[in-house]
Order: C-alpha cells, then sequence, then structure tokens
C-alpha cells in the first residue's frame, strides 16, 4: 500500500477514534472518495490497535492504579482501581457477544457509505440532545457496576458505522449525568479490552496469512495511528473540561449531509 494512504488511514483512524465522529464510518469513506481500493478489516484493526497504544499512553496513571489494586479483589474489598478493572470488563461482555455475532452473520456488508452517512446524522442530532439536557453531576468514582452495564450494552450500537464507539458511550455516560470529561475518560479505558479483543483475533489471522507486505503496512499503520490517536486524547479532554459536544455534532451533521448527497446523486 502507498505510504501517502496509511499516513492518511492513520490520521482518520487516530483522530476519529477517540472524537465522537467515528473511525470506522471514516474509513469506510476514505476508498470510496479517494478510489484508493478499501484496505480492509485487517488494516482497519491494525489501526485501532495504534490506537490502543496512545489511550494506553495517556492513561497510564489510570492503569497502574488498577494494576495495585487488583490484588484487593481477591481479599474481598476491592479498592478504587480494582473496582474500574472489574466494570471495565462487565461493560466489554456485551460488545464481544454482539461482535462475534456481527462478525459471523454479518462480516463486511455493513460496511455500506450510505448506512454511514445516516447514522452520522441521525447520531448528531441524540449527541446533542443529550449533552444539551444532560445532568452533570458525577465523576466516574461514583460509577455502578449496573451503570457499567448500561454503557457497555449501549456500545454495541457502535457496531453500526458512523455512530461512533467513543461518541455512543460518551452519551451512555452524559445521559447517566456523568461530567462530559469524566465520561470521555470512562470510554477511552473501555476503549482498551474492546480493542485487544478486536486486535488479537485479526492479529492472529494476519500471521497465518504470512503476508509480509500486509504485515509490514498493518505495523507502519499502528505507529502513525498512534501518534495522531495520543494527539486527538489530549484534545479531547482539554475541550471537554471547558465546553460541549456541539462542535462534533456540527461536524457530524455536515459530513453525513454531504455523504448522504454524494451517495444518492452521484453513486445512486
Amino acid at each position: 500500500m502507498p505510504f501517502v494512504q496509511l499516513v492518511v488511514l492513520a490520521l482518520v483512524q487516530g483522530m476519529a477514534e477517540f472524537l465522537p465522529i467515528s473511525s470506522s464510518g471514516h474509513l469506510i469513506l476514505v476508498p470510496v472518495l479517494t478510489g484508493w481500493p478499501d484496505q480492509g478489516l485487517i488494516l482497519d484493526v491494525a489501526m485501532h490497535v495504534g490506537t490502543l497504544v496512545a489511550v494506553c499512553l495517556y492513561f497510564w496513571r489510570d492503569l497502574w492504579r488498577i494494576l495495585l489494586d487488583l490484588p484487593s479483589l481477591i481479599q474481598g474489598r476491592p479498592k478504587p482501581g480494582a473496582k474500574l478493572a472489574l466494570y471495565l470488563v462487565v461493560a466489554t461482555i456485551p460488545a464481544v457477544i454482539a461482535g462475534l455475532a456481527m462478525r459471523h452473520y454479518v462480516g463486511d456488508a455493513i460496511r455500506n457509505p450510505a448506512l454511514v452517512g445516516w447514522a452520522m446524522v441521525g447520531f448528531a442530532v441524540v449527541l446533542y440532545v443529550i449533552d444539551r439536557f444532560g445532568l452533570t453531576i458525577w465523576r466516574l468514582e461514583h460509577i455502578t457496576l449496573g451503570q457499567a452495564l448500561f454503557i457497555g450494552v449501549m456500545q454495541c450500537l457502535a457496531f453500526i458505522p458512523g455512530t461512533s464507539r467513543s461518541g455512543v458511550t460518551m452519551v451512555a455516560g452524559r445521559l447517566l449525568g456523568y461530567e462530559r470529561a469524566e465520561a470521555a475518560r470512562f470510554s477511552m479505558l473501555l476503549s482498551i479490552p474492546a480493542i485487544v479483543a478486536a486486535g488479537g483475533k485479526e492479529g492472529w489471522e494476519l500471521y497465518q496469512t504470512g503476508d509480509a507486505g500486509l504485515m509490514s503496512d498493518a505495523l507502519i499503520g499502528m505507529g502513525l495511528s498512534a501518534f495522531f490517536g495520543l494527539i486527538a486524547i489530549a484534545f479531547l479532554m482539554y475541550w471537554l473540561k471547558r465546553a460541549t459536544f456541539t462542535p462534533f455534532v456540527i461536524y457530524r451533521l455536515v459530513v453525513g449531509g454531504a455523504v448522504l448527497v454524494y451517495v444518492y446523486r452521484y453513486m445512486g
């Protein structure tokens, strides 16, 4: 794959994975709008793994606290880090089940530009309404098991390209009354087990193919998406401590509307 294509894909994935604008939707649109061949699911997942590196680097303090507190689960008196780890696992289970079902019964059939456009527009409205009228009273240390499960179930909607995994989970957190930055923090941490699960499976399939060129592209893409992802996380956490999701709502409406016009006028 040409290096410039890898850079564009990594930029799209790294920035869009953590911003509530849908990385999967953008990765589907790139080949449609540029004329490049579709990069395929394996490279998509490789880019996601790069963003895993980014989130681990940015939230290393949370991960360190989880590691230190994990033994308290065995002792029967879980500390905050251990509770957070448990809640992340609980929130991941619905997505794992839904992901396996989607992979078996749907596969790549859902990678549809029209669906991306409608999802971008529809979820923009949901994002605006919930962020505008939701309470802002809770922090991450207040999260409960039931709330974590609710966010995990909502995360399953992210398998629809154009909705955004980070956006769906942040909206779920806002719906429960969490501060914007705290909802984003849980969403970022929740991406870790989700990406590990998907990346491990696709990584094994990539290894079995023995395709050296594809493996080289995957490694370069991972490194680039990690770099861009770190920038995106830092920006989002800075922004949400001071402002709302409105700019992302506007972006989704503009891009989603443009995609729908393009699809129905030039592809229909």
